[in-house]
């Protein structure tokens, strides 16, 4: 296989533009080359030059191949989302693997999503000859080609003649073998005017092509069935299409065959997703938690709070724009940003507070902290962008695991930068009205406590008004 097989096809691959690497492993019958591309190759180009160059290899492969090449687009570093196992306690496990490839592979490859279904274990059934060298030398059969040749198929298939007059008959003569008993009457050679049949020189068993592999469920021989899903299809929704289609595949097959789920992918993917969620809630209410402490103002802690719930929407809505799913990476940035998105609006709420307590009305006071601070809310915003340009940059498949993590807690501090320059500045003009009237009311009573507790300041101030707008009299 290497030498016949392999050796060819490599050659021919080696003639497409865009190869990292060719590697190949050959094994009893059967080759696998694995070709890597370029990250910029486009794959679907790539797949058109994998078929022409197999078609113009497949004229120098042996005549003996009965299976052509073949080729499929996956990623390498993928695993099956799931594993099925098909077994039986009462048929044998070539009838199994039969309908495992025939009936359950074919169905289940036409889900979306599903790229192919592999098929471990196979145990397709063959009808295996023993030739005993001792007994085909003592009838004079002593090449093995000459037995071998006796296999060879011939035009078994005749028209339909009329055997009954007015009437049409369609006969269907085969002389297919499919079992050890029909072979063992084949003729291997004539010597001296008697023939020599295959069960005088070998032992005909019923068995199967391959008898090297083999796979177990539950300490019990069955057959694997491994799904691999399409590049950029939804893990999740690929098996929870094929848990739905469960029942019916097993309606398809023998009651006696029984068809188990030994692995889940979706089942790791679920936990790992609720253990970020349940993560990204605590640290928010931390975040929220340490805003109030040194705040020390309920209804001033709304307004940096708010930054985060309305950037994370904002960030989810850009990722839904731009193709990203819900998964490890872009759950860690949306965790990792929420400590980021507050900053601004802490910055900027502290501004105008500081405007409000010197005297300004709560909206005067947002317009001229907004228009203070305004350039270094900017500068904050692009000095976090600039830590992440690196990781969004990178090449090679690690750039392209990290790129959904980059884009994603990017996005997310440019909503942040513009909800702080939007957003806050409007809720201190609304909210802190009402934390300031409290405080202008305690002021005015203090200034009117003075006047009356000192005689002397009444006199100096009785032609003339004091006026008292929450700050110095």
């Amino acid at each position: 296989m290497a030498v016949a097989v392999a050796a060819p096809i490599e050659r021919q691959m080696a003639t497409i533009s865009g190869i990292n690497s060719i590697t190949s492993v050959s094994t009893l019958g059967r080759s696998q080359i694995n070709i890597l591309f370029n990250l910029n190759r486009n794959i679907d180009g790539a797949a058109l030059d994998v078929q022409t160059a197999l078609t113009v290899a497949q004229r120098r492969l042996p005549v003996e191949m009965t299976v052509p090449p073949s080729f499929r687009k996956v990623n390498p570093g993928e695993s099956p989302v799931v594993f099925l196992n098909a077994s039986s306690a009462t048929l044998p496990l070539s009838a199994v693997d039969e309908y495992a490839e025939a009936v359950l592979a074919q169905q289940m490859s036409q889900i979306p999503g599903v790229a192919q279904v592999d098929v471990y274990g196979s145990q397709k059934f063959a009808v295996r000859v023993q030739v005993d060298p001792v007994a085909a030398a003592a009838r004079n059969v002593r090449s093995m080609k000459s037995v071998a040749c006796s296999f060879r198929p011939t035009p078994i298939l005749r028209s339909a003649r009329s055997m009954v007059p007015a009437r049409n008959i369609t006969l269907l003569a085969t002389n297919a073998m499919r079992h050890a008993e029909e072979y063992k009457d084949v003729v291997v050679a004539w010597r001296n005017g008697a023939p020599v049949k295959l069960e005088e020189i070998a032992t005909v068993v019923d068995s199967v092509e391959n008898d090297k592999v083999a796979s177990w469920y539950n300490d019990r021989r069955s057959v694997t069935l491994a799904v691999q899903r399409q590049p950029g299809a939804n893990t999740v929704e690929v098996v929870d299409m094929l848990r739905e289609r469960l029942p019916t595949y097993r309606a398809q097959v023998p009651p006696a065959i029984n068809l188990d789920v030994q692995f889940d992918r979706s089942v790791s993917i679920r936990e790992s997703v609720e253990d970020v969620q349940v993560t990204l809630a605590i640290s928010l209410g931390l975040v929220v938690l340490v805003i109030f402490l040194f705040l020390r103002s309920a209804s001033a802690t709304i307004i940096p709070a708010l930054a985060v719930p309305v950037s994370l929407i904002g960030t989810c809505a850009a990722m839904y724009a731009l193709g990203f799913s819900v998964n490890n990476m872009t759950m860690l940035a949306l965790t990792l940003s929420v400590g980021f998105v507050v900053d601004d609006a802490i910055v900027m709420l502290e501004n105008i507070v500081r405007h409000v307590e010197g005297g300004m009305r709560p909206f005067e006071a947002a317009l001229t902290g907004a228009r203070e601070i305004g350039f270094t809310i900017i500068s904050i915003t692009f000095a976090l962008l600039a830590v992440f340009i690196p990781v969004l940059l990178m090449g090679g498949i690690v750039g392209r695991v990290f790129r959904e993590f980059a884009v994603s807690i990017a996005v997310a501090i440019l909503i942040s930068g513009f909800v702080s320059l939007t957003l806050t500045p409007m809720l201190c003009a609304r909210v802190l009205k009402v934390i300031m009237r409290g405080t202008r009311r305690s002021r005015s009573c203090f200034c009117a406590c003075s006047r009356q507790g000192s005689g002397d300041r009444s006199k100096r101030t009785s032609g003339r008004s004091i006026k008292c707008s929450g700050g110095r009299p």
